[in-house]
């Protein structure tokens, strides 16, 4: 049975590093995702030639779904990509990791584009992010599977995909399959981005609540328009059962079921690239919950994994085995 069932972008990251002077040579917003096109996307990895650039699978929902799967659950993923190198790419390592994939997931429309996303990370570790989603933007309510959503313990989707009319649509059609079958929905709120520019789609994903939420800080704060996360973290949990907050260094705030804010720590480490680190936070966080520990618990663990995975490059470990390991580690 899938406990966790993930709704998102199939999407490949191509890494590269580069200098401040080039995200403002660009106009680029440093830390931040841009939506572009597959012509942008291009004309940006021109200029950008002649640097060493890596590819890996990825999408936040993607990340999270891995790591929950690497941490010991069963999982399953929604998504739709086309009948090209990073299309097949990304299901062959999805699929090896013991995913279940929507039957509708590889689109057969002539001349589609899988996602694609540039990651372009600073020398201070942060990573800003262009996006061609492609074929994933065609995601919509025709691609969910409606028996594997109803028999999950929790749904997960990414706040990414408010910027699509169709797949918001998605999204808010597996949130009430969920609630008619007393599955928990939990939602990312993703990147400050769709918080300003698509936050009534994200109000549309969230319908009157969720079990839980995800952010982190300029998220939040951006969310409830001030400077002061303590007043957005009160609006926060009037739409989540449970928050979870992550602050950088300083580690995660927790809003439990109780209403109570906790606060977990941090780890010291040397970041080098933070791509994902959000992403395997919250995959670390669920499947510690679907595990049976608490809300602060899971939020350790979760600290813990995310402080490892931003020390080496790549929004996710290099295998399972590696997941397993990190977990192991942990206890």
């Amino acid at each position: 049975m899938t406990q966790i069932f993930g709704l998102g972008n199939a999407i490949v990251d191509v890494e590269v590093n580069v200098e401040d002077s080039f995200l403002a040579d660009q106009g680029l917003p440093k830390g931040q995702m841009t939506l572009v096109d597959s012509q942008q996307v291009s004309a940006l990895t021109a200029a950008l030639d002649g640097s060493s650039m890596q590819r890996c699978s990825g999408g936040s929902a993607a990340n999270t779904i891995f790591a929950a799967q690497g941490f010991g659950l069963q999982t399953s993923y929604t998504c739709k990509v086309a009948d090209d190198i990073n299309g097949h790419y990304f299901l062959d390592e999805m699929g090896s990791a013991g995913i279940g994939l929507n039957p509708t997931c590889l689109s057969t429309e002539a001349g589609a584009s899988s996602g694609q996303c540039l990651v372009m990370i600073s020398n201070d570790a942060e990573r800003t992010m262009c996006t061609d989603l492609g074929i994933s933007a065609t995601l919509a309510a025709s691609d969910l599977h409606e028996q594997a959503l109803a028999t999950a313990e929790v749904f997960y989707v990414e706040g990414y995909l408010s910027s699509s009319e169709n797949a918001t649509e998605a999204a808010e059609l597996a949130h009430g399959i969920a609630l008619a079958h007393k599955v928990k929905t939990a939602v990312s709120l993703s990147d400050i981005s769709m918080v300003t520019i698509f936050k009534a789609n994200l109000q549309r994903i969230l319908g009157n609540g969720v079990h839980s939420l995800f952010c982190n800080e300029e998220e939040a704060l951006a969310w409830a328009s001030t400077d002061r996360l303590d007043v957005a973290i009160s609006e926060l949990k009037d739409i989540a059962e449970e928050v979870f907050v992550t602050v950088g260094a300083r580690g995660s705030v927790i809003i439990d079921g109780q209403g109570r804010r906790q606060e977990s720590p941090g780890h010291a480490v040397t970041p080098i690239d933070t791509n994902g680190a959000g992403d395997i936070y919250a995959g670390a966080c669920l499947a510690a919950r679907c595990q049976g520990a608490d809300a602060v618990d899971a939020a350790k663990f979760a600290n813990h994994a995310a402080a490892y995975l931003i020390t080496q490059y790549g929004a996710r470990l290099k295998t399972l085995q590696a997941y397993a390991e990190l977990k192991s580690a942990f206890a």
